[in-house]
């Protein structure tokens, strides 16, 4: 501990020896006062014009709302780094300490820290929200990582500006699966009680985000996973290669460049046998009896350690494929490659309805076509598949589907989102600027959903775009050719809304190239279908799949379905939750509370809340689906409580357990209340 004093205070004396040398006397400095990588940035921030009194030349932070915008353009690296600065944070409580993530322009983007410190640090805008950019802050551990692309510590009065000398910094860069710097990760306490290992964990913690950012934009890849000692595979030190089945190498990690000393350009695209001196196939078959173990493997003059993780491919042994055994992880693995490759089409949204396949029928003829396509329906009719479904149907389907609701984003931001921005084109804009959703489409299918909500000034941008089949982005002079294929969305009935004189009637007859109706789920004859497919998709993780019971079945049918199909989702996926892992068949008692209660808004009275064509329709020892809709959903859920209640023996607590309900919720049901 003496020790670690005396070393501090002569890091102290040297960098206020530093100081003297470089603010007030204007000398270069000698080596040995400051770490190099200090040095440059002081000389960085000289030539920047700072001055180490002031705050900067940008001090204040951008509105929430502009936050907002840029931590859903940095969705995936929050999503994955929020637990990592979780678990950073847990190390650190109480040390008067915080954690900050913030992307490659040192925005911060979200802090996590001790409340006392948090005040104090908010301050000196270190806060989400406020950009610390070198040439903003002077010397600082985010900026001047993101600037020198490497890890570092600043401490006290190495920072540039004074008034952030009671700072200790330490932070390291986050490089995407691609190689580019995206972010950085920063740990920030009080400089009295700095402590030794801060800046090995802020290493550990953005080398852990990189690797789950890795495997998560890979995850439909055979991961081959690498390092020279086995005792490092499964750990942060192991190298990652992306592979197809076929054996092209998709990305390497940066830590596994460094292994293989290569640069990720020399192993794109390539070969797995040109990188791995081993055919994929004859790595597969060693690993298939025992995938957890590793084999050993010569690339040059090392000796490398190999796993293999994520869906194998089959081989061949002897001409004949052999399976590989249906497992719930290997099922979920399927799943996983399913959801990232485009296989919803328009055939697989073919479920026997009629007026669905009018509506499939009509824009599978505008496949290839430059025809702007408009998909009219209630909320929750499932639009935005019908679109994705179109993008992939088409030649587009390996190009960008680019999606922007124009309801749910603030009209103060639905300019900027759309056609981008020039950097520096508003308060809070990132300096670099911003591609906007119509760049973000180029060569494949922008699908603005709520095209209704979209404000009247930027219909006659949007009407501009589409004729000229350019973009403009804000704060720009220069128009930037696109190739998008457009399909648009709206809940609302668009003829109605020209008339009221809030969607232009030029555009209109611009979107509105072909329309198509979809059915709202009510309305459709192809429940059994739907609930099948959901159902089998929702199970796949379990080790038999589950069915609809008849009775159960029929009540999805006979239900109004205010929510339509989003609604029938939820419901499925509740009821398979509520499912005890011996069970395969989900019963009423399995279906949510909420499906017994009366809907928040009615159906409109044009549509009947039963299918005629099952009206009728009586089940083996079930009541007919007429019988049910005659019954008010007050009944139903009175009945079905009355049978829960007897199936348990009349046990209230465990027919209320079984239900997922409340005893008090029970009681009321039954009319005990």
């Amino acid at each position: 501990m003496r020790q670690g004093m005396q070393l501090a205070e002569v890091h102290d004396q040297h960098i206020f020896e530093a100081r003297e040398l470089f603010f007030e006397r204007g000398s270069d400095l000698p080596g040995g006062l400051v770490d190099p990588l200090i040095a440059r940035s002081w000389e960085r921030c000289r030539r920047f014009g700072l001055d180490e009194q002031t705050h900067g030349v940008a001090s204040e932070a951008i509105d929430r709302l502009a936050l907002k915008t840029e931590q859903e353009r940095h969705r995936a690296l929050l999503t994955l780094g929020r637990p990592v600065m979780e678990h950073v944070y847990d190390q650190i409580r109480e040390s008067g300490s915080m954690v900050i993530l913030a992307d490659a322009s040192g925005l911060l983007l979200e802090t996590v820290g001790d409340p006392d410190f948090v005040s104090r640090a908010d301050r000196v805008m270190l806060a989400a929200g406020a950009s610390w950019d070198e040439n903003l802050r002077g010397t600082n551990a985010i900026g001047t990582a993101l600037a020198e692309e490497q890890a570092i510590a600043v401490l006290g009065a190495e920072h540039f500006m004074e008034k952030n000398a009671f700072l200790t910094c330490c932070a390291s860069p986050i490089f995407g699966p691609d190689g580019r710097l995206i972010g950085v990760l920063d740990i920030s306490g009080d400089y009295r009680t700095q402590q030794r290992h801060t800046l090995g964990l802020a290493r550990l913690s953005s080398a852990m985000i990189e690797k789950r950012l890795f495997e998560s934009t890979h995850a439909q890849h055979i991961l081959v996973c690498f390092h020279e000692q086995a005792d490092y595979l499964g750990s942060l030190k192991e190298g990652i290669a992306a592979v197809t089945p076929d054996g092209q190498i998709q990305a390497i990690s940066a830590q596994g460049c460094r292994i293989l000393g290569i640069r990720p350009v020399d192993a794109l695209r390539r070969d797995f046998s040109m990188v791995f001196e081993n055919s994929l196939p004859q790595l597969v078959d060693r690993l298939r009896l025992n995938p957890g173990n590793h084999a050993q493997v010569r690339i040059g003059n090392k000796q490398i350690c190999v796993q293999l993780r994520g869906q194998l491919p089959a081989p061949s042994v002897g001409g004949r494929v052999i399976e590989p055994q249906s497992t719930p992880l290997a099922r979920r693995a399927e799943a996983s490659r399913e959801n990232t490759r485009p296989t919803l089409t328009l055939d697989v949204l073919s479920t026997g309805d009629a007026r669905l396949q009018l509506a499939i029928d009509r824009a599978r003829k505008m496949l290839g076509r430059d025809i702007p396509i408009l998909i009219q329906g209630e909320s929750g009719a499932g639009k935005e598949m019908f679109a994705k479904a179109f993008h992939n149907s088409g030649p587009r389907a390996d190009q960008p589907f680019v999606a922007l609701n124009c309801a749910s984003i603030p009209e103060t931001l639905i300019e900027s989102e759309l056609f981008g921005y020039q950097g520096g084109a508003f308060t809070g804009a990132r300096k670099e600027g911003a591609p906007g959703k119509i760049q973000q489409a180029h060569g494949g299918t922008l699908f603005l959903d709520e095209i209704g909500d979209m404000p009247l000034n930027l219909q006659a941008r949007l009407l501009r775009v589409l004729q000229e089949r350019s973009v403009t982005p804000l704060g720009s002079t220069r128009a930037i050719q696109v190739d998008i294929s457009l399909v648009c969305a709206t809940h609302r009935k668009l003829r109605e809304e020209v008339a009221r004189g809030s969607f232009r009637e030029d555009l209109y007859y611009r979107l509105a190239g072909m329309s198509v109706t979809l059915p709202a789920l009510r309305e459709r004859s192809d429940i059994d279908v739907l609930v099948r497919k959901i159902t089998a998709q929702e199970t796949l993780d379990r080790p038999q799949p589950a069915h609809f019971s008849p009775h159960a079945l029929a009540l999805l049918r006979s239900y109004p379905w205010p929510g339509n199909i989003r609604q029938l989702f939820n419901v499925i996926r509740v009821a398979v939750a509520l499912l005890d892992d011996d069970e395969t068949e989900i019963t009423e008692v399995h279906l949510p509370e909420e499906f017994f209660e009366a809907p928040l808004t009615a159906p409109p009275a044009a549509f009947s809340p039963v299918a005629p064509q099952f009206a009728a329709v009586a089940l083996p020892g079930e009541p007919t689906l007429s019988g049910l809709a005659g019954n008010s959903l007050d009944e139903i859920g009175r009945q079905a409580a009355q049978r829960a209640l007897e199936a348990a023996g009349g046990n209230v607590s465990l027919a209320a357990r079984q239900l997922g309900i409340s005893r008090n919720t029970l009681y009321r049901k039954l009319g005990r209340m």
